[in-house]
């Protein structure tokens, strides 16, 4: 399907306000199959739940994993000017040449899972406004970079990965979960890049300021990820709508990657129906925010890389889903008798 150009935050609300539901035939005859493969019912675990949720949000029934799409937004913070990371914005720089030589770890999981990687510097030469100060994004550089994302799905992707980098871009994390959900800059806060002792102490105190000065202009989810996200941020939130519109299962990353998420839970009811949370990383707020959304992680590997990573080893735990779903023989094939036999 073709998607409409966004072109206001009104936009944005009116899609999330007539999101599309799962398809409950796709739903249904992955569960009539589920019981007729040769195992006992439900000892599978999760991968019988992961295959359901594949098929149900593709909208098709057997579900489809010959397209697997990894997508890297990278972005500048300027509220890194309050000395809230261990390493300078011209890291992200650094970092996206390597995604772009195959040289990061993201490279090297891509390849081994199968999927398609693609990288979206946005304007790493223009920081967003340090948002101590000031709005992060203006309205319209906001749209426009929920756009970029919006974009970046296409309808013949089977399942997308949804990853970031950028410096600063977990002190964004953790004042978007704290404008959502409450809570203090301490209780959000974590190592990032790996500042740790007053450093940390004065991130978290940067994030209570940030999102206190702002508290009267954040009435939704999307203001929120506005005055304090950053534009890969609201990148990552226009893929993961632009998903639910083209049936593309989503498999989040990190703590960046599931901040990005929340504004959209926040804004309507099973939002995020569609994702999945591939892993929880060793940021302390990723698990109390996965656990305010109601996802539970995939794995749980002290992981705390972002690039996406960890949803990227997660795609061979959907793959052995769909593998089992798929590939297996029912009773009848095999003529195994099952337990009502």
């Amino acid at each position: 399907m073709s998607l409409p150009e966004l072109e206001t935050v009104n936009d944005i609300r009116n899609v999330l306000e007539r999101l599309p539901g799962p398809d409950m035939d796709a739903r249904a005859a992955a569960d009539e199959r589920e019981p007729q493969l040769t195992k006992p019912a439900g000892s599978l675990g999760r991968l019988e739940e992961i295959s359901n949720w594949l098929a149900t949000w593709q909208g098709v029934h057997p579900p489809k994993l010959d397209s697997v799409a990894v997508h890297v937004f990278a972005g500048n913070h300027g509220v890194t000017d309050q000395g809230v990371s261990a390493f300078p914005p011209e890291v992200t720089v650094q970092m996206v040449g390597n995604f772009e030589a195959g040289g990061a770890a993201i490279n090297q999981l891509c390849r081994v899972q199968g999927a398609d990687l693609k990288v979206f510097p946005l304007k790493l030469d223009e920081p967003t406004a340090d948002f101590s100060q000031e709005p992060a994004m203006s309205e319209p550089i906001f749209v426009e970079e929920f756009n970029v994302g919006w974009n970046s799905v296409q309808p013949h992707m089977d399942l997308l990965c949804i990853g970031e980098m950028g410096i600063g871009n977990t002190t964004a994390a953790a004042a978007i979960a704290r404008g959502l959900f409450g809570g203090t800059g301490a209780e959000w806060a974590g190592p990032g890049t790996g500042v740790s002792g007053p450093v940390l102490d004065h991130k978290a105190t940067i994030i209570d300021q940030s999102v206190d000065k702002h508290r009267n202009a954040m009435p939704d989810g999307l203001e929120v990820l506005r005055h304090v996200g950053g534009r890969e941020l609201a990148a990552m939130a226009g893929a993961i709508v632009a998903a639910r519109l083209q049936n593309v299962p989503v498999i989040l990353d990190g703590y960046v990657a599931t901040a990005a998420a929340a504004p959209i839970a926040a804004c309507t009811s099973n939002g995020l129906a569609h994702c999945i949370s591939g892993h929880v990383s060793k940021e302390p707020g990723h698990r109390r925010l996965l656990k305010k959304l109601g996802l539970t992680p995939l794995l749980d590997l002290d992981m705390r890389l972002g690039e996406a990573s960890g949803a990227a080893v997660a795609i061979g735990i959907v793959r052995a889903a769909h593998a089992c779903h798929t590939g297996m023989a029912t009773f009848a094939e095999a003529g195994v008798s099952d337990k009502d036999d």
